[in-house]
């Protein structure tokens, strides 16, 4: 059975699913910052995907770049799987822009994340539920 790992629940908020991946949106408003994680249980790497559900999470990768880089205007998108920290696996799709606070490095560890306020959250989450909602219909 698919449980979302603890840490990505506590440092993330829910977006909406798509057919494999739930999105979800870290807590940090310094960068659109999403985070894709597939619904199957037990898995640690893209490649321990079935074919199937590979080719799904490749094109929900894309279609959550499109929709960061349209709905953000940013400058560069970086998409990562990396697990050191959470082992579950989940892809992060991060909006960047020349000159944010930790260009051109990575954003891992450099600044503590500032989280959004309700107000902005709630906005920022609906902007990317509008967008987002039709990706797969």
């Amino acid at each position: 059975m698919f449980v979302l790992h603890e840490r990505l629940e506590k440092d993330t908020a829910f977006v909406l699913d798509w057919p494999l991946s739930s999105v979800l949106l870290t807590n940090d408003n310094r960068y659109p910052w999403l985070i894709l994680v597939p619904r199957v249980a037990d898995v640690r790497d893209i490649h321990n995907l079935d074919t199937a559900d590979q080719a799904q999470v490749m094109l929900e990768m894309s279609r959550a770049s499109e929709g960061v880089e349209r709905l953000f205007e940013t400058d560069k998108t970086n998409v990562a799987a990396l697990g050191n920290m959470v082992p579950q696996l989940h892809i992060h799709v991060i909006g960047r822009f020349t000159g944010d606070d930790a260009w051109p490095g990575p954003v891992w560890g450099v600044h503590p994340p500032r989280p959004y306020e309700a107000d902005e959250l709630a906005k920022t989450l609906d902007k990317i539920r509008v967008e987002f909602a039709q990706a797969f219909a």
